[in-house]
This record gives C-alpha cells, structure tokens and sequence, in this order.
C-alpha cells in the first residue's frame, strides 16, 4: 500500500512517501517557510533538490509535494490516485485518543479540542489535514497521536501533586511525547536482542534539540520524563527540563518580567544553550569543550546527568531493565557524546564498547557483550512507524 506520511508543523511541512509492502521510502522531504518565501526540499531516485516554490499556505504546499511526486522526470506516480492513504503526525490527543483513528469531522473537533494543550502545533496539524481532505478528498486520512502511546501510564505516572480539581477540570496532567518514536524503537530493540516484546522491560532516550526518555514495560509505556508540555523532563537543547516551580516567581520578582516571558525563556533560551551561552548544537559544545571552555562542559554534563537520572529511576520503575535503546539525532550522529551517555550507565551494569561506538548512522549495540544491559543505538523511523500504524488500522 502506497502511504504519503505528513508532519505539519506551524511554517513547515516534512512528508515521505512510502510503500508499506517492502517499506521502501519512495520520495522524501520538505517544504519550509510557508507563506514567506517556500523551500522545497525533495529526495527520490538517490537525488536530492532544493527548489523555490510559492508555498503562500499549508495548501500550497502540499500542492507543490504532489507536483513533485507526479513530475515526468523527478516523480515517483503517475497519479494521485495510486496514493491509498495519508497518515498525519498529530502532536496531542489528550486523553480522549489512546490509538490511532481515521480522521472524520468528530475526530476534527476532538484534535481541537485539546489544541491549548499544544496551541503551537495541533493548529499546524489540523491545516494539514484540512489540506490533505481538499486536495485528495476521496483518499482515507489517519491521524497518529504523539501522545497515544502513553495513554497506558497508570495515575501514579501521570497524576501531579496538584488539588485533583485541575485535572478533573482542566486535563492538568502528564501526557508525554515523543510516542511515536518510543513506540518504534522500543519494540525494534527488543528484536534486536531477541526479548518478547510483551515480556519486557526497556528504556528508550530520545535525545535531540528536545529529549525524552521513556520506560517501556511489555510493550506499554508506563513512565516518560515530558509531561503536560514538551518542558518537562530532561535538560534539553533550549529547554529547561525539570525545575522548582517557585522561581517562576522569583524570577519575575527580580527581574520584573512577566509569566509569558519566563515561559519563553525556560522554553527557547535555557537547556544546554542558556548554560553554555554558546549554542545548543552539541558539536559546538563538544569543540569548545575540547578547548577548556567549562560552560560548555557543564552543559554537557547536566544533559547526561539528567538522563542518567531517568535511566536510573526508570530501573527501580521497571524492577530492572531489559535493554536501553538511544535514538534521536545526538545518540545517532554523536559517538563522543553518546559514549559519555552509556559510561554514566555503569552503575546498573553498562560496559561501553568503544570501537562499536565509533560507527554513526546505523543500528549497532555499542555495549561489551558482557554488559549486563545491552545498550543500542537504534535510529528512529517515526515515519514509517506512522505508515504502518495506517496501513494496519485501515486494514482491520
């Protein structure tokens, strides 16, 4: 089954086009600065081309994605027809979406319903969608909750120390992200070791500008690090991760600056960034590390221990653990920092394999066969785990 998978986000819309049969990626890419001046960015046959496009909404957007996927020479169909289904990435379906749905006008206004819950990204999906339903009406349209998989949290998990009024009125709880991913790889990593996916227990670390980490027991999330926002949790590129409440207020009395300001530093100016104040790339903080800068160092530091933190509690969660897997793009393109990641798992049995650490790019465990928890990199595949997901539902 021919699949087109669709992130939307508020400028920007990445898509792949894939086959569910063999799984092959037919054609990838992206259209950035929508409704300035588009960039589209698209990749099939083993080429790849960034071309100008008149990308003035989210509609023209995906016009100039199906163009590009019927053109005589960079195409890869001859028709809008031999596109069976479309699966959207929604970030947040509240408590209400538990799995993937195949989106109707209900479904719609459930999407909308939660959209404060994630008001800069459920937006950007439903223009998707609406586009999507415009520009291929007849085509069936999934949605795929980053969410869903951690609607299996039990109450101990999700609930905060918070009068229950505000949950009961206003949904104020963990919810958890990066689903999509944790899903994938936690159930691809308990087939590279060999465990029963149902009878398992595994760690995932997503960790890229913004990071996750996820306890997965029998293949059903019962524990992540993100929590009502993408905030909370782990020291993160620009973000803060977990912090005392109470100085929001301190900080606005000092510096006599407003809620919203805060929450716009905590969400776009602290992480690794704001205890560097060099930058949130990890290569820049590795360099300048090298070079004796501490602020870098530091940096670095607090994100590992962060994690080191979650893995750790996440073993008493789990009653031990099973396998680690790390995916997102530091683990995946970083061997210097991920081998810093797993020598701070030593504690609960990590022995770092440092020559199978040196490959970037591919699946590889980079722990000594003799380390009493096997830690592989396995990298993510949100898109094609979207593509299945609606290959399956539509094919109860």
């Amino acid at each position: 089954m021919l699949i087109l998978v669709v992130n939307c986000g508020s400028s920007s819309i990445k898509f792949q086009l894939i086959e569910t049969d063999d799984k092959e990626v037919m054609a990838s890419g992206q259209v950035e600065r929508i409704g300035l001046d588009g960039l589209l960015t698209y990749k099939a046959h083993g080429r790849k081309e960034v071309v100008e496009v008149d990308a003035h909404n989210h509609e023209a957007a995906l016009l100039d994605i199906i163009n590009a996927l019927l053109d005589e020479k960079k195409g890869v169909i001859h028709s809008l027809n031999q596109i069976e289904a479309v699966g959207h990435r929604i970030v947040h379906g509240g408590e209400r979406f538990s799995h993937s749905v195949i989106i109707d006008d209900d479904v719609i206004k459930g999407i909308q319903d939660v959209t404060d819950l994630a008001p800069l990204h459920n937006p950007a999906n439903l223009m998707g969608i609406r586009a999507c339903m415009d520009l291929m009406p007849k085509v069936v349209q999934v949605a795929v909750f980053d969410t869903a998989f951690h609607q299996t949290m039990p109450p101990r998990a999700y609930l905060y120390g918070l009068p229950l009024n505000y949950y009961k009125e206003y949904g104020v709880r963990k919810y958890g992200f990066h689903g999509t991913s944790h899903s994938y790889v936690s159930e691809r990593v308990a087939e590279l070791v060999g465990l029963d996916y149902h009878s398992s227990r595994i760690v995932v670390c997503h960790i890229g500008s913004g990071a996750s980490v996820c306890a997965v027991k029998n293949g059903e999330s019962i524990d992540t690090s993100m929590g009502m926002t993408p905030l909370e949790g782990v020291c993160m590129g620009t973000r803060s991760g977990d912090i005392d409440p109470g100085l929001i207020q301190y900080i606005h009395e000092k510096e006599g600056i407003s809620i919203s300001e805060i929450m716009n530093i905590l969400n776009k100016k602290s992480g690794v960034l704001g205890l560097s104040e060099i930058s949130n790339d990890y290569r820049d903080l590795l360099l300048a590390e090298k070079q004796g800068n501490l602020n870098a160092k530091y940096a670095i530091d607090i994100m590992i221990y962060s994690v080191r933190k979650y893995v750790g509690a996440y073993f008493m969660a789990l009653g031990g653990i099973d396998a680690i897997a790390l995916c997102g793009g530091v683990p995946e393109n970083n061997s210097v920092l991920r081998g810093k990641m797993v020598k701070s798992f030593r504690a609960i049995g990590c022995e770092l394999d440092n020559i199978a650490n040196e490959e970037i790019g591919v699946e590889k465990l980079i722990t000594k066969r003799e380390s009493e928890i096997p830690v592989w990199v396995v990298p993510t595949n949100e898109e094609l785990k979207i593509a299945m997901e609606t290959y399956e539902l539509i094919n109860e």
